[in-house]
């Protein structure tokens, strides 16, 4: 199957009826928004609300004046739309932009201004930035290229895994090939990332979810720290929503944008990984008055954006601006592009960027039902796609466990983060919240109204500390981003048990090992939906920087030469997704078990009594339930024991003729057994090592 692509084969017969510029042109069609391809030429369409003309300017390939200006015809335009065929253009042959004419009243939010040269909000692609850190010429201005969208998926089937079988595995595309260990042909690419896919078998993911690949302009405000240039690495500043990121390809795809990508989702797919996008739905990179104009402003600046009632920007997203989500027009563009992506990309999920944003109002204000959310919610092409929220955003909208879901939304449980990082550091006054958060977080997502797959559990992201600088690390280390290490999370709840950084202690160094694999054991161990950053399970450091936003350099790209120094964790990580994609009763409720016990139980050092004072440290959860098959029950016991002495706690009894084995334990070496063949002690029960995490399955 190729590519869905307007068929208009009833305008290809049409002729032109009148001449701009010199070209052959008739209207087009209105509601094909960019620019399509046609077999006579191109169909342009964009809309405005407060425009009074628009002209559209084609380009020579890299030029920086157009060859040629065309003014869509007042009787083009019908309503807010102008539409146009352009007779005689070879795609290949040009470039394009528009230009709008209108009012020009700031303290309205209107920006209109003739001689700016303006993007297709619906562009395909975005010219001039395909190769990686290259400084713009004077007078750079952002184009758009018309792309042959006939890219052939062959048989290609969507894995349509369940939310609560995922294992999601957080990347950076261009930072996970980049350093020269990655040893791919083509670093820091979609087609570096093709290379990778035995690895993550291997690992055991099922599913990817690439930090922004929309198109981005990493140079777009560039800084110099102590010799060393700073970009927008990470790419949370889109410049068009519907074009992919030309820079991570290995090769100029001139025309055919984005084909390296789809490559790299059918050859996921075709080893059975999801891929979820991290879209960036609440700002733009065209930021605050200070910022430049490259399409919104231009186009409707007071319908794209909150404005405050002078024409200020509201900024519930740090970034400068804050996309207009709930205005009609800006709801049908988000929708519009989420189908582009899941139909010509064969996208599988979205994580929404400060997704609260998503549900203010025109004013700015929250709403109870917000349209564009439960748009999404509903959309019969999106009705298979995983959608995940950051239930949060930079003015104060905090809705972890409260976001607009329709039942259909799930969240970055960042409850789930914070508790278990104090839990597993050993903070008194966290064991019930922590046995909450493994066994679902019930308490904030009730399934009678959620599910059972709305928390996405993690304990790392892109956002904050690695996994190994958690432990080693007790407070940030930012001075390379040049904020005098003011930016960045000060909430982190790590510790670098007992030394800051680098050290050669043994003990120190023994000690971080524990707390990883006891961070790995319970993320896996938990129900819900398990999420780590792309590294951690080789121990990859960002050396304390829990912000490297604008690194390009080895603060921010994988060292992959940690794999071989720490196979021994990889092997460990590798273990543990395989062992919580054995047992189904892990992964979430099943059918009760046939032996009677409790779905899910929590217990303390004596069976079924939990202590939860502020002085409990340690805590058990056991799972039971039938297999997915419903050929047997199975039976899982975690045991956390947090304090910095052993402790001995007794295991729940079993039925008659099953006895628990160890799967796992992060005290003592080996700590994991492929089969659990090893007997738990029994009748005193079972000590565990200080600062461990040990888990059983029952078996005859």
């Amino acid at each position: 199957m190729r590519d869905q692509k307007p068929i208009e084969s009833e305008m290809r017969a049409l002729p032109p009826l009148d001449y701009v510029d010199g070209y052959p042109v008739r209207p087009g069609s209105y509601s094909e928004n960019g620019a399509i391809p046609l077999a006579e030429g191109v169909n342009f369409t964009i809309h405005s609300h407060g425009a009074t003309s628009c002209t559209l300017l084609l380009f020579t390939n890299g030029g920086v004046e157009p060859f040629a200006r065309l003014r869509f015809p007042d009787n083009y335009r019908i309503g807010d739309v102008f539409s146009m065929i352009v007779y005689g253009l070879k795609i290949e042959d040009f470039e394009y932009a528009y230009q709008m004419d209108g009012p020009y009243d700031p303290a309205r939010g209107l920006l209109f201004d003739k001689e700016n040269t303006l993007l297709d909000p619906y562009a395909r692609a975005v010219t001039g930035q395909s190769i990686w850190g290259t400084e713009r010429a004077k007078g750079f201005k952002y184009k758009a290229r018309v792309v042959r969208n006939d890219f052939d998926w062959g048989n290609v089937r969507v894995p349509r895994i369940p939310m609560r079988d995922l294992v999601i595995y957080e990347m950076h595309v261009r930072g996970y090939t980049r350093h020269d260990s990655s040893g791919v042909s083509h670093p820091g690419t979609f087609a570096g990332l093709i290379e990778k896919i035995p690895y993550l078998k291997e690992l055991g993911v099922n599913a990817v979810e690439l930090l922004p690949v929309f198109e981005f302009d990493e140079i777009f405000k560039p800084r110099y720290h102590e010799g060393r240039r700073l970009l927008d690495y990470w790419g949370y500043n889109t410049v068009c929503f519907f074009a992919p990121n030309t820079s991570y390809a290995s090769n100029r795809e001139v025309h055919r944008e984005g084909r390296e990508l789809k490559e790299l989702i059918r050859a996921l797919k075709e080893n059975g990984i999801e891929v979820i996008l991290d879209v960036v739905f609440n700002h733009t990179a065209e930021g605050n008055n200070d910022g430049k104009i490259i399409s919104f402003k231009g186009i409707d600046n007071n319908v794209y954006y909150i404005l405050k009632p002078d024409g200020e920007y509201y900024n519930f997203s740090g970034c400068g601006n804050t996309m207009n989500c709930n205005h009609p027009v800006v709801k049908a563009m988000i929708l519009e592009c989420l189908r582009y992506w899941v139909v010509n990309y064969r996208i599988d999920g979205f994580r929404f960027d400060l997704a609260s944003i998503l549900g203010r109002d025109e004013d700015g204000e929250p709403m109870e039902n917000p349209p564009l959310l439960q748009s999404l919610a509903f959309d019969p092409i999106l009705r298979d796609v995983k959608l995940i929220a950051e239930a949060w955003d930079a003015g104060g909208l905090y809705q972890v466990g409260s976001f607009p879901s329709w039942s259909r939304w799930a969240e970055w449980n960042a409850k789930y983060r914070d508790d278990l990082r104090s839990f597993l550091k050993g903070d008194g006054g966290f064991a019930h919240a922590a046995a909450q958060r493994i066994t679902g977080s019930g308490d904030i997502y009730p399934s009678e109204t959620r599910g059972d797959s709305a928390s996405v559990n993690f304990i790392t992201c892109h956002d904050g500390f690695t996994l190994y600088d958690l432990y080693s690390y007790s407070r940030k280390h930012n001075e390379s981003n040049g904020w005098n290490n003011t930016d960045g999370d000060n909430d982190n709840r790590s510790w670098n048990c007992g030394a800051e950084g680098d050290t050669g202690d043994p003990e120190v160094l023994r000690l971080r090992l524990r707390m990883c694999r006891n961070a790995c054991a319970v993320l896996m161990m938990s129900r819900g939906t398990p999420m780590f950053l792309a590294g951690d399970e080789f121990l990859n450091s960002q050396h304390g920087n829990n912000n490297p936003y604008c690194h390009d350099n080895e603060i921010s790209w994988l060292d992959w030469s940690l794999l071989g120094q720490n196979s021994e964790m990889f092997a460990f990580w590798k273990a543990m997704i395989a062992l919580r994609m054995k047992y189904d009763v892990i992964r979430g409720k099943t059918k009760p078990a046939v032996c009677g016990l409790e779905d899910a139980s929590v217990h303390g050092v004596v069976p079924y009594k939990p202590g939860y004072g502020y002085e409990d440290r340690y805590i058990g959860v056991m799972y039971a339930g039938r297999s997915g098959d419903g050929t047997r029950d199975e039976i899982i016991y975690v045991g956390l024991n947090m304090w910095w002495e052993p402790l001995r706690a007794a295991l729940p009894a079993l039925p008659e003729g099953k006895r628990w084995r160890l799967a796992a334990d992060t005290w003592k070496a080996p700590y994991h057994f492929e089969d659990p063949l090893v007997v738990a002690q029994e009748g005193g029960g079972f000590e565990f090592g200080p600062r461990s995490v040990a888990v059983f399955v029952a078996a005859d």
